[in-house]
């Protein structure tokens, strides 16, 4: 299906505490298969510290060091199915973040649209979608 082929190769947050929001991202994108692949001090990336997230040895989302983000922003990441949904967002909340919607299925995005919503420590909104039905 085109219409769910990601288009995005990788996208950079910036982060009001590297080390506070690390930790948090790491525990977030466990349950959708994403880890740590790259941290960069300040001195090896030229400006500021970063840490890299995604799968096998390609990041997808790095968190730059560089203060917090404005307009805070809204990520959504892929799921394979609604448990890893519900995981998401029970071990965002474990991990610290606020709920802004908890799992469930939004018709009004998609018929098949099941996704939760969570604030991470900068307010960002962060998200998990999943299309299984």
């Amino acid at each position: 299906m085109d219409e769910l082929r990601l288009t995005l190769d990788h996208i950079t947050l910036s982060v009001g505490d590297i080390v506070t929001s690390r930790p948090f991202y790491e525990a977030v994108l466990a349950p959708l298969g994403l880890s740590i692949i790259a941290t960069l001090t300040a001195e090896q990336s030229g400006s500021v510290a970063k840490a890299g997230f995604g799968i096998g040895r390609k990041g997808s989302l790095w968190l730059m060091d560089a203060g917090a983000q404005t307009p805070r922003a809204h990520l959504c990441f892929r799921a394979r199915s609604r448990s890893e949904v519900r995981a998401f967002h029970a071990t965002a909340l474990e991990a610290g973040g606020v709920d802004n919607g908890s799992p469930g299925v939004r018709e009004l995005y998609h018929p098949a649209y099941f996704a939760a919503f969570v604030l991470d420590p900068d307010g960002n909104n962060i998200e998990a979608v999943c299309f299984e039905r």
